[in-house]
């Protein structure tokens, strides 16, 4: 079942994309790779893959512009449309073999969200949403969990590893949203902590300093499910500044309380 032209067309292409993953992931355990920045990795089949989905996109659609991870910008770059493509989210886990990784797709009209799809090649998973459809996953609809307290909540999140400017911050936040929660978990694809957040195998998840790409689908995802998305202020810069905190309703609004008060004992520690 395909929420819109654009959903079906989208996880069309995400599958073939996912094809290609799994045979190159079986032809050798490690997989060479090129640095672009610090501790940010590419390999050939982030290329290759990445090449693959802008040459189907552009068949479907050559009047949409296309954001993608390794290529930049195509296509046509005023156009209302603007497709954003992450080839494998998760390629650090990739590149070592460790089995969790996704291709993410969104589009935006008029830089509004309104489809996402995240394909875990892995285990055949197929996360789906467009704008007022809702989210599914393999053709079943998904919400977010029930969970409303952070008691006994399990979060993810990701550690800003790009850049250590930012880690003095991100510990305090660990410290102060890990008590009381079931644990929180690093998987190293946010897409695919989106997409968990969606179907309620996570209640809530934070991360700074991701990309456009790492989280469109996935934003999608969370608020088709019935999930909250903002900023770490509780706005909507998100998408800008990469700065990122999705859960449940009431997981959002909790998180949200305590990295305030994290937030302010860190500012009055200062003065």
């Amino acid at each position: 079942m395909s929420l819109s032209p654009y959903t079906a067309v989208a996880e069309k292409i995400a599958v073939q994309a996912g094809r290609i993953i799994l045979r190159k992931s079986n032809q050798q355990h490690r997989h060479s790779f090129s640095q672009k920045e610090s501790n940010d990795f590419v390999t050939g089949v982030d290329i290759e893959v990445n090449e693959k989905i802008v040459a189907e996109l552009q068949k479907v659609y050559p009047q949409h512009g296309i954001l993608s991870e390794e290529l930049g910008r195509n296509g046509v770059a005023d156009s209302p449309y603007q497709w954003v493509i992450d080839p494998i989210d998760g390629t650090t886990n990739f590149i070592f073999a460790i089995p969790h990784y996704a291709v993410s797709i969104a589009l935006l009209h008029h830089d509004k969200l309104i489809a996402g799809i995240v394909y875990d090649p892995i285990k055949n998973e197929l996360f789906s949403a467009a704008q007022g459809r809702g989210a599914y996953l393999n053709d079943r609809r998904i919400r977010v969990s029930y969970h409303e307290s952070l008691d006994g909540a399990l979060l993810g999140t990701g550690i800003p590893y790009k850049s250590t400017g930012s880690i003095d911050t991100y510990i305090n936040l660990l410290r102060g949203l890990i008590q009381g929660t079931s644990g929180i978990r690093r998987l190293g694809a946010a897409s695919l902590d989106l997409a968990y957040i969606a179907c309620g195998r996570l209640d809530g998840f934070w991360e700074m300093g991701l990309r456009l790409w790492d989280i469109a689908a996935g934003v999608l995802l969370v608020r088709e499910a019935g999930g909250i998305v903002s900023d770490l202020d509780g706005r909507n810069s998100y998408m800008d500044s990469g700065n990122i905190l999705a859960g449940t309703p009431a997981i959002h609004q909790k998180m949200l309380h305590r990295i305030e008060e994290i937030k302010s004992q860190a500012a009055a520690a200062d003065s």
